[in-house]
């Protein structure tokens, strides 16, 4: 796919501020290096290839107030290392970034390294069905519902069929389904969970259960930028607004960090809409208390 050399702007666009960025990778830089390949191969090439300490210094200093960093463990045996890391890297940053933990559903001790992480101070958890290929109405899943559940700590969930790869190790068609997290929803209602990209490419289906279920967020990661060829064009004026997050997926996009920015400044929504967009929903999913701005002002 391609990647687009767009002018970037310097800082926030005016009249978004504050905003969260609900959905940023971060990883030890030797997997850092293999993603950049991976995806230079089997995608786009990732325009931001910068190291951790990069990247938060890089989102910080263009004016984002919080960040919410995410991890994911693409095999067996390496959660315990990524957590160890993630939590290093947080505590550096100190209020201005909150931290997910990763687990590889079906590891030996799964839920345990998954307790330990929640118990370390990391305030979520990522997981990605294409990369992990797992299928999400399994008792492995169920058990780390139930200990997000129990730990009242959110799951952020990337189990939308797109974008896929032919060089996945399973087809995300076929593990990842709408009403295959519909069953989630119901079986575990006090279970928070947020799916990235609107549940691209079912997001209208996605959408609908943000309509029925309490439980289910969404976040906007590289779907408003018209970069995915989309059955139609995306209104959040259509969503339910204390449902949808703003996330970026920095720093692995193919175009400026803050495109996507510009097009929620220009959509047609209420300020109401908009503020809970851009901070408030993800302040309340991630229970994020307050930035590292001068005054340390709280959301």
């Amino acid at each position: 796919m391609p990647s687009y050399s767009d002018e970037e702007g310097s800082t926030v666009p005016d009249g978004l501020s504050p905003v969260v960025d609900a959905h940023v990778h971060v990883f030890p830089h030797n997997l850092f290096s293999a993603i950049w390949k991976w995806f230079d191969e089997h995608a786009w090439h990732i325009r931001y290839q910068l190291k951790t300490s990069q990247v938060f210094d890089f989102l910080i200093s263009h004016g984002i107030a919080h960040i919410v960093a995410l991890q994911y463990a693409h095999k067996p045996g390496i959660a315990r290392h990524l957590n160890r890391y993630m939590l290093e890297k947080c505590r550096q940053c100190g209020d201005r970034v909150t931290g997910l933990a990763t687990v590889f559903p079906g590891e030996k001790n799964a839920e345990d390294i998954l307790q330990e992480a929640f118990d370390s101070g990391l305030k979520g958890v990522k997981l990605h069905a294409h990369v992990q290929c797992f299928d999400m109405n399994s008792a492995p899943m169920n058990r780390l519902y139930e200990c997000c559940r129990i730990n009242r700590k959110p799951l952020v969930m990337h189990i939308g069929r797109e974008p896929k790869s032919d060089a996945y190790h399973c087809d995300p068609y076929a593990l990842c389904r709408a009403d295959k997290l519909e069953n989630v929803l119901k079986d575990f209602p006090d279970l928070n969970v947020c799916v990235p990209h609107l549940g691209f490419d079912e997001t209208d289906d996605y959408r609908k259960l943000i309509e029925k279920y309490d439980n289910l967020w969404l976040d906007t990661t590289m779907v408003l930028t018209d970069y995915f060829q989309l059955k139609e064009k995306t209104d959040l004026g259509r969503y339910r607004s204390d449902r949808i997050m703003y996330g970026s997926d920095f720093p692995s996009i193919p175009y400026a960090w803050d495109r996507e920015l510009r097009v929620l400044k220009a959509t047609e929504i209420s300020r109401d809409a908009l503020e809970k967009i851009c901070w408030k929903n993800a302040a309340d999913f991630f229970d994020i208390q307050s930035y590292g701005g001068n005054d340390h002002e709280h959301f």
